[in-house]
């Protein structure tokens, strides 16, 4: 409920990823799990107490009026999902990061969890995918800016992937009847998410 009656449509992107990690910590992650930005991710939950400890969950977080950047259900190949592709490869092939448990993609709203085994197996084990990936942070194609990244290697990368994406979905808004009503038997609704 603070979550979503914090939620300011209008406020940036970094507002927003903000209200994300309070959410976090607020819930269940502090003070046993480490939660900011590392780097140029948006958010990562450690797995231990501070900040020298491996990132476990990576997580992009868009505002919510930015749809054409977010992932739907019915499309991953948006911005979101390849900033999750070069997050995870900076984390498992730049950092040797052997612990990250799952990766999210989030407009508060909606969350979209995806599992890293997918995506080690889909994007770490693809060789053509980690030298490009290789050849793109060592300086070696035409572009150096992560839009080149995400436009000329991860989306091409997606519109010819032929797998089955399994990931867990679910939109907060369905829940804000039981969230804030009195009626205890709704709350079964709850349990699940």
């Amino acid at each position: 409920i603070g979550l979503l009656d914090g939620l300011n449509e209008s406020e940036s992107e970094e507002h927003n990823k903000n209200d994300v990690g309070d959410f976090l910590k607020n819930t269940f992650y502090h003070p046993r799990f480490y939660i900011n930005t590392k780097d140029r991710t948006d958010l990562v939950i450690h797995n231990g107490p501070d900040s020298k400890s491996f990132a476990s969950v990576l997580i992009e977080a868009k505002k919510p009026s930015n749809k054409s950047e977010m992932i739907r259900p019915d499309n991953l190949n948006a911005k979101a999902f390849h900033e999750l592709i070069l997050y995870y490869l900076r984390e498992r092939i730049t950092r040797h990061n052997l612990e990250i448990k799952h990766l999210v993609a989030t407009n508060i709203y909606e969350w979209h969890v995806f599992d890293a085994g997918f995506f080690e197996k889909t994007f770490a084990q693809n060789k053509t995918l980690v030298k490009q990936f290789t050849d793109f942070e060592e300086g070696r194609l035409a572009g150096k800016t992560t839009d080149f990244f995400y436009k000329e290697i991860a989306e091409p990368f997606m519109a010819g992937l032929n797998a089955e994406i399994c990931f867990t979905w679910f939109d907060f808004r369905e829940y804000d009847k039981p969230l804030r009503n009195d009626d205890k038997r709704d709350d079964a609704k709850l349990i699940a998410l």
